[in-house]
């Protein structure tokens, strides 16, 4: 825990949304940002899992950065309810991330891909604002994932919006080592 700064510091509930890429990647500047300061990061993800791509890499690197992929880098989607295991796992996500917001250890928790959670159906959005109403006045929270609910985004102090003008698959450029992993 950074005491500098830690009993004027408001904590502030950032949401990057949108369509377009870089939610994850503006959330890992910031992360870098605080990393530079001294502070104690977390980063919790959602559907990333299963494979090892840079940012495991480069979080090995930070003593004070936690980073923790918990998914299985899919969600089986289709007409009906989303699946019962999928739903758990996202509770079981959720409540790692609350832990981390609410131990009052980290002065940053990133819920990566949250968004994505709350908008498939798997997880309630009252457990998150449960959550996000009771977190320490102190600790910054960013949540990532397109469709970013409603209340989500009334309950945070920031929104951007990522929009996709321009996207390389479109030209058939598959994902680049580096870029996109």
């Amino acid at each position: 825990m950074s005491e500098e700064g830690s009993a004027k510091r408001h904590g502030l509930i950032i949401v990057n949304t949108g369509n377009g890429k870089g939610k994850t990647t503006a959330a890992l500047g910031t992360v870098f940002r605080a990393l530079g300061q001294g502070f104690k990061v977390a980063m919790i993800q959602f559907i990333k899992g299963g494979w090892r791509y840079g940012e495991l890499n480069a979080a090995e690197k930070f003593d004070n950065f936690l980073l923790e992929p918990m998914g299985h880098g899919f969600i089986k989607l289709g007409d009906g309810d989303p699946a019962p295991e999928d739903c758990a796992l996202a509770e079981k996500t959720w409540a790692q991330c609350a832990e981390k917001i609410l131990s009052d250890e980290y002065d940053l928790v990133v819920c990566d891909e949250v968004n994505y959670a709350l908008s498939y159906g798997l997880l309630p959005v009252e457990m998150v604002l449960d959550t996000l109403s009771r977190k320490p006045h102190r600790v910054h929270v960013i949540l990532t994932g397109r469709d970013a609910h409603e209340k989500v985004i009334a309950a945070a102090d920031l929104v951007t919006e990522m929009r996709e003008i321009k996207h390389p698959y479109q030209k058939g450029i598959k994902a680049q080592r580096g870029i996109e992993f």
